[in-house]
């Protein structure tokens, strides 16, 4: 597939580039598996730079021989010369090399030799005034990376010249591939997303299998239905690279959160653990693999978990409770969660409706997010949730969205619900300018304004619109 082209991050890699050319520069590139990572970093490299990828499954010698080969290649090493110690090898990067070496999956390290932090630390102190060296370390473990790099006590604290967190393509972004895919219906592309997010491996391999044009339901049942499936083991995998043998307690929590357990309490409930039996597990969930979300609402202190990973979430909520009937393709589970899909994707619409509002409302709204709470009614104490809420402290707008995944949608009898819904959601109560926004399939009768108040009515057609 052709290379989507990341203007801010291919931007930031050729100015790391420059800056280089009068003092050695280290870039840190990290973000989740599948994102995307490698391809960026290839694409921006030129015939001579060197490229290593950090194998945790060879032993140190295995790998030596590697790089040995790769600096051969380059002649920056003779035929009679070799490595024997990672000394040796950073001795030759740091005093014949000239360009970029890039370091993929470099937290492996810790696996293969942890010394190496130190070799490397003393050559980056030693040689901090080279020219023309460019040295880019990547890396999918977040957390390992971050402790690598940014804790204290750890030998390359502080030796970072840049870093860049590479996010999942946003939606817009996924509509181009999609386009280019020749899939081009509005609903179809975001039935995608909800399921692949922004993750370019899996458009590629609607190329790979060849499914161009085809609609999800063709692609879901490659991907994820029939005997063999592509993805049958995707997440499995993933998991394993991040857990490794420890994976029991994590897959009980990203089960739990699936299912609707929102809060710690709410886990420990479902698993019948006390809070602090996985409270390290939950931790790193959160701010070590970055698997699991935290949102907080967009009026208030509250929040909830979530996963934060568009097919995690969609194979936990699916697959892994009932693992042993899927793998037998049992026929009454199979067509229970093709029914269920196009709900999911209802669930799911709001993210993308959040991240086109902007584009929408060009408005400077601050914050935008969403929004629940309970009220006092007739009968005692009842919730309320509203799909999105977006603010502006200065000028005091606040906006309601309602988020429909239906065709037809009644504009008019949405947009009373929630106006109803508004009146709970204490902020600024007297001088407030609020307006409200319905986003849906399509609608019977777009409305502009209902009881004096605002409304916008955005269907799939207005998001085309956007997006060239």
């Amino acid at each position: 597939m052709e290379f989507v082209n990341r203007k801010e991050e291919t931007k930031f890699i050729e100015e790391s580039k420059s800056l280089s050319e009068s003092k050695l520069f280290s870039l840190c590139i990290f973000g989740p598996r599948r994102v995307g990572k490698t391809r960026l970093i290839l694409e921006s490299l030129r015939k001579n730079d060197l490229y290593f990828f950090v194998n945790k499954d060879k032993t140190t010698e295995s790998l030596l021989r590697e790089y040995e080969s790769a600096l051969k290649s380059r002649s920056l090493l003779t035929e009679l010369e070799s490595l024997k110690t990672w000394d040796d090898f950073f001795n030759v990067l740091f005093t014949r090399f000239n360009g970029v070496a890039v370091f993929d999956e470099f937290q492996n390290f810790n696996e293969v030799d942890k010394a190496v932090f130190g070799i490397l630390q003393k050559n980056l102190d030693l040689h901090e005034n080279k020219k023309n060296l460019l040295l880019i370390f990547s890396g999918s473990i977040i957390g390992m990376i971050k402790k690598i790099f940014f804790k204290k006590k750890e030998p390359l604290y502080g030796r970072l010249k840049r870093k860049m967190g590479l996010e999942p393509l946003p939606f817009h972004e996924a509509v181009k591939i999609c386009r280019k895919l020749g899939i081009k219906g509005m609903g179809d592309i975001i039935t995608l997303y909800s399921i692949f997010g922004g993750f370019p491996k899996y458009y590629v391999s609607i190329e790979d299998e060849r499914l161009n044009g085809k609609n999800p339901q063709e692609i879901f049942e490659r991907f994820f239905f029939e005997a063999n499936a592509l993805f049958e083991d995707e997440v499995n995998t993933l998991l394993s690279m991040e857990f490794g043998k420890r994976k029991g307690v994590y897959y009980d929590i990203l089960g739990a959160v699936s299912s609707g357990n929102t809060r710690v309490s709410e886990v420990a409930s479902c698993l019948g653990k006390k809070e602090t039996a996985f409270s390290r597990q939950m931790d790193e969930l959160v701010n070590y693999f970055n698997i699991i979300g935290v949102k907080e609402q967009a009026v208030g202190k509250k929040t909830l978990m979530f996963i934060d990973h568009p097919l995690m979430d969609f194979w936990f909520k699916f697959f892994y409770k009932d693992i042993s009937l899927y793998k037998r393709r049992e026929t009454s589970l199979i067509k229970k969660i093709k029914e269920s899909i196009n709900a999911h994707v209802g669930r799911k619409f709001e993210r993308v409706c959040i991240e086109m509002l902007p584009r929408l409302l060009p408005s400077p709204y601050e914050k935008i997010g969403n929004q629940w709470g309970k009220f006092e009614g007739e009968k005692g104490k009842n919730t309320y949730e509203i799909d999105i809420v977006a603010l502006n402290e200065k000028t005091k707008d606040i906006l309601f969205c309602e988020c429909k995944w239906e065709e037809k949608a009644d504009a008019e009898k949405l947009t009373k619900e929630l106006i109803e819904k508004s009146e709970y959601v204490k902020w600024k109560n007297e001088n407030r300018k609020e307006s409200f926004a319905i986003f849906a399939k399509s609608f019977k009768n777009k409305i502009n304004e209902f009881e004096g108040k605002k409304v916008y009515c955005f269907d799939l057609n207005d998001l085309e619109k956007l997006i060239n």
